[in-house]
């Protein structure tokens, strides 16, 4: 116990020294701090943080500042797009409106709906004409063609970029099936297997492990006793709760390893799924959704060194801001970055899209690279080596992974029970 209380005076410490109060979460990296010199000394540094996590439950995590935003089960297509960009998230949990007041969790939310699932959904909805056919139709007609492409059907060349210009967003934001149709009458398609929500008693590395072994984005936190989703801890959160520990020894000592060292990037410079700047930027949502994963770089003319990159969050702008796309002839990817930038800057918007590609080094440390990502917004870092050219690329969830592993056994029969992936789900 006289060693838990060095610690603890440690801990003070650090905190006196800063020019403000500690944040919620530096607070709960002190509960690791004070858990960690009671740990058996055998254990590893990995199996003490192990431990320290699965004795702090997940309602200790500091709650948003802002309320939990949900999207009703009768809210328009175009609502929810706008509801989810004024609130700058990529996804929101649906609410049932149907719901009986006293319903269970399970009940009461339908499923989890993101802007890019809403995109490939309207694409997909018609049997698209041949964009090389003479009497391929409409503009609308060609928008069904190119969105069929995105969402997985074929690959996309040259005639697809210069098809989307134009009118191309403009038509798909007026059409009938983005204005009039609800987010329930899409459920099949964006409810996520696993949708799993976590009670506040479950533990900190059972949030940890499902954001990274197990690739969800973001878990709610329920009260079992009212049903409602009182918190959701997404992994950005967990980077910004990292972020702020710093100056704590754990943290310290775990931050200090190199990229390399702690085994990063886990995917290659041959792994990594990208686009060139002279394919459409459809090509990249399509790589997106058909891949599942966040983002891909733009490659430059000579393949090697990334001119930027397309995330799931900039599906927005195709929806949002289409006007920003008629002084184009064909909406690459190159010109998707150009004319997003312009946008941003326009609108005074400090963004990475605008500052253009953040990139790490394998000999950078842990610590530092936490903090690129906290302090820029941004879910995912390219690695580069000395000359610029691309070596991989280190996400959210691969740095969380390296934080916690799963003990054998660990999640039972957590899992029974999940409903699977509905048969009519292509998003």
């Amino acid at each position: 116990m006289a060693s838990l209380q060095l610690i603890r005076e440690s801990s003070e410490a650090v905190e006196s020294q800063s020019q403000s109060p500690r944040s919620p979460e530096a607070k709960l990296g002190m509960k690791v701090e004070d858990l960690w010199d009671v740990q058996e000394p055998q254990l590893s540094p990995t199996e003490k943080l192990n431990a320290c996590f699965e004795n702090i439950p997940v309602s200790a995590f500091p709650a948003s500042s802002s309320r939990v935003i949900e999207i009703k089960s009768d809210t328009t297509l175009a609502e929810a797009v706008k509801i989810l960009a004024e609130n700058k998230i990529l996804s929101a949990p649906v609410v049932d409106v149907d719901a009986p007041e006293d319903a269970s969790w399970m009940d009461r939310y339908i499923g989890i709906v993101e802007v890019a699932g809403i995109v490939v959904w309207i694409l997909q909805q018609s049997e698209p004409p041949s964009p090389r056919s003479p009497n391929s139709g409409t503009s609308a007609a060609l928008a069904v063609n190119g969105l069929t492409n995105a969402a997985g059907v074929g690959i996309l060349g040259p005639e697809d970029a210069q098809a989307t210009s134009g009118d191309f967003f403009e038509d798909l934001t007026s059409s009938e099936y983005y204005k009039n149709m609800k987010v329930r009458d899409i459920s099949g398609s964006f409810r996520w297997a696993p949708f799993l929500a976590l009670q506040k008693s479950n533990s900190f590395l059972t949030m940890l492990l499902l954001l990274s072994k197990y690739k969800m984005k973001s878990i709610p936190i329920v009260d079992l006793g009212d049903g409602n989703i009182d918190n959701i801890i997404t992994q950005s959160a967990v980077i910004h709760m990292l972020n702020e520990c710093a100056g704590l020894h754990w943290f310290e000592s775990w931050g200090a390893k190199t990229v390399s060292e702690l085994g990063l990037p886990l995917v290659s410079h041959n792994q990594i799924v990208k686009v060139y700047e002279d394919e459409p930027v459809l090509q990249a949502f399509k790589l997106m959704r058909k891949m599942r994963i966040g983002g891909v770089p733009v490659m430059g003319a000579d393949g090697k060194k990334p001119i930027g990159n397309i995330s799931l969050r900039d599906v927005q702008f195709l929806l949002n801001a289409p006007e920003i796309y008629h002084e184009f002839r064909s909406i690459t990817a190159k010109n998707f970055l150009m004319a997003v930038r312009s946008y941003l800057k326009d609108h005074k918007e400090d963004t990475p899209m605008v500052s253009g590609m953040i990139t790490c080094k394998g000999s950078d440390n842990i610590k530092g690279l936490i903090t690129k990502l906290d302090t820029k917004q941004i879910h995912r870092l390219y690695v580069v080596d000395d000359s610029g050219n691309l070596e991989g690329v280190i996400t959210l969830r691969d740095v969380i992974s390296r934080l916690v592993h799963e003990p054998r056994g660990y999640f039972g029969d957590f899992f029974d029970g999940v409903l699977p992936l509905p048969a009519n789900s292509r998003v």
